[in-house]
This record gives C-alpha cells, structure tokens and sequence, in this order.
C-alpha cells in the first residue's frame, strides 16, 4: 500500500511539471477546430473548393488562441501523435475538417462519434499507462472543448445533401443534432469528464459563400449583408444547446459546461464592423469571384493584402483577428461582453471538482 501510494504521488509530480499549472486541453470538432491537417485525404475529397480553410495553420483557430492563453503549447492532431504520455499532457486535437454531428452512409470524414471513439481510446490508454486513479485524476483535471454544427448545415442541410431537407424542418434538425450533442455530453460525464467548452455556430446565413449562393438564385442584389433565413435555422440550433447545457449544469453533478455563443459575437462585428477595425464584413479575403465565394482559398497567394481588415478569410471561416477577438471575449468576457456563460473561460480553470 506504501508503494502505490509513493507511486501515485509520484506519477502526478511528475504530470504537473509536464503540464505546469495549466489543464490540458482535449479538442472534438469540424472546420471550427481544424484546417485539414488532421483530416485523412483532404486535399483531394475537401467538399467546399477552399484547400486552404486557414489563414496561417491551426494556431489560427479559436481552440489554439484559448489554448495560448492556457500556457498550452500548440494542441497536436490525433494523427500526429505518437502515443507517448508526454504528447498526452497537454491534450490532443480530434477535430477534423467537415466532419459532421450526424453520420451519413458514404461519409469519409470522421464524425462526432468517431472522435467520441478516439477520446475513449486515449482514455484506455491513459489507464493502461498510468493505472485507473491516477488517469481518472488526470481526466477530471482536464478541458474537453466541442465545436460542432457547422458542416452539418453546410454539407448536409443547405445543400440537401440525402435529402435531409426532405426529411426534417429546420426545428428537427437542429433537435437530432442537439441530442446528439447533449448524449455525447452524457458519454464524456459518465468518462470521469467535468469540464467542457462547447461552442455554437457561427452565423452562417452571412458567410461569403452562402451569400454568393443567395445572389446567384434571386438574381438581384438586395443590399443584404447576411441571409436571414439561414441566419434563423442556425439560431434555432443555438437556442436549443445553449438551453440544454442549462439543464446539464443543474442535472449533473461537478460538472461545469460553458457555452460560447460566437453567432452574436461575429454578427456584432457584421453588423459594426468599422468599431472593431474592419474595412470588410461580405467578401472574402481568400477566394475568386463574387464575394470571394465562386471558387475557395486555393494557394496563399489569392489571399488580399491586408486579411485583418476583413471579417471573413474563405467561404465559411473568419480570418485570424476575428478568432482571435473571439477568443479574447470567451477567455475574459471582453470586449464581447457575455459571449460565453455562465461565466468566461479563465474562471473554468479557477473552478474546483470535488
């Protein structure tokens, strides 16, 4: 008993001068989380004409801007990792590039359940290494941050994809996807998980791509800067997590899930855009065509001069001074003042599990 216990003090002295005083850092998600570095065969089956969905690496998205602010160093992809316990202790990166909430027949991208699969099977891995308790320690201590939704609506909503438009209203489909979400909320609990980060959808309905696809079917330019249609379909699937992690933090025990809401983040910066510093808030700083839309970042050099002067990179993402005005306001609650509740991200660290 004496040996297990020098053990297990020793195992976690050891853990917390790999990681320092920050938490590692476990990321799940679609384009919002990766740049098609951890997506098998991007290059050659990436869906929406854009080779190049970031301006820079991943070190541009949100997740890595709030790792940095973590004192974490870069995230690693899943498929880079080597298994070594060291690669561990600062998280992992699951995400991959157009993967999906729902599972489509046909789909090669890995899905919610997929990378629900791979984080399971780092956890096994965890207790194989480091034994049952000290792993569960090192899970309970840790972040798992979701960021999904977005090619839901992308791949398979908006352009029909299967027919789900067929099958489902707006309001269905945002509840089979937001169900899906809360189960693998459940799943994460029942896995010793206590603190999570899940992120809503951007608002899409005003991303270049989307309203270059609007002015090529009405034929006419309304002087729109978002399509409101799409706008609500994306809102209804935001209201609806946003009121079920309600539940969940009341419901479950320890747990602590913040909710980040940047569709009201982005469409203060849409609707403002020369307060926070941006010249454009339609176009898209990588990409040919109308709005920058008819044909997606294909090499850097298509990209405009100045990318922090526009809101949007390529057809769906924002650029890098967006994220990281995101990620500033999630961290500390500024100058995007309550994107993320019940309280801004830095407090998640401070917050002690029993």
């Amino acid at each position: 008993m004496m040996n297990r216990g020098i053990y297990v003090v020793g195992a976690l002295m050891c853990m917390m001068n790999c990681v320092g005083s920050a938490q590692p850092l476990f990321v799940l998600g679609d384009s919002s989380v990766d740049c098609g570095e951890n997506t098998l065969f991007y290059p050659i089956f990436h869906h929406n004409l854009s080779l190049l969905p970031c301006n820079g690496s991943d070190s541009s998205l949100l997740p890595h801007l709030l790792a940095e602010k973590m004192g974490l160093p870069n995230i690693p992809p899943f498929y880079s990792q080597n298994r070594s316990m060291q690669v561990f202790f600062s998280g992992l990166n699951y995400g991959s590039a157009q993967a999906t909430i729902m599972n489509p027949s046909g789909q090669i991208h890995q899905s919610l359940n997929q990378q629900l699969r791979q984080v399971f099977e780092t956890m096994q891995l965890l207790q194989l290494q480091l034994g049952e308790e000290i792993a569960d320690y090192f899970i309970n201590s840790s972040i798992f941050y979701l960021s999904f939704g977005k090619d839901d609506y992308i791949d398979l909503f908006l352009h029909n994809s299967s027919g789900v438009m067929v099958k489902y209203t707006g309001q269905e489909f945002a509840g089979i996807l937001v169900n899906q979400m809360v189960h693998a909320m459940r799943n994460l609990y029942d896995a010793n998980v206590r603190k999570m980060i899940c992120i809503g959808i951007l608002p899409l309905g005003c991303t270049p791509r989307v309203m270059w696809e609007w002015h090529n079917s009405a034929g006419v330019d309304d002087g729109r800067v978002c399509v409101e249609e799409i706008n609500e379909l994306v809102l209804e699937y935001n209201t609806m997590l946003d009121e079920h992690i309600v539940e969940l933090n009341s419901e479950l025990p320890d747990v602590q899930i913040i909710f980040c809401d940047v569709y009201q983040g982005i469409i203060k910066m849409i609707t403002n855009p020369t307060y926070y510093g941006f010249e454009d808030a339609k176009s898209a700083c990588c990409g040919i065509g109308s709005f920058g839309a008819r044909i997606g970042c294909l090499s850097v050099e298509m990209a405009c001069e100045q990318a922090s002067a526009h809101v949007w990179w390529d057809l769906y993402n924002p650029t890098l001074t967006v994220n990281s005005l995101l990620a500033d306001s999630a961290w500390s609650g500024q100058p995007l003042y309550g994107m993320c509740r019940p309280f801004p991200i830095q407090d998640l660290l401070h917050t002690s599990i029993s």
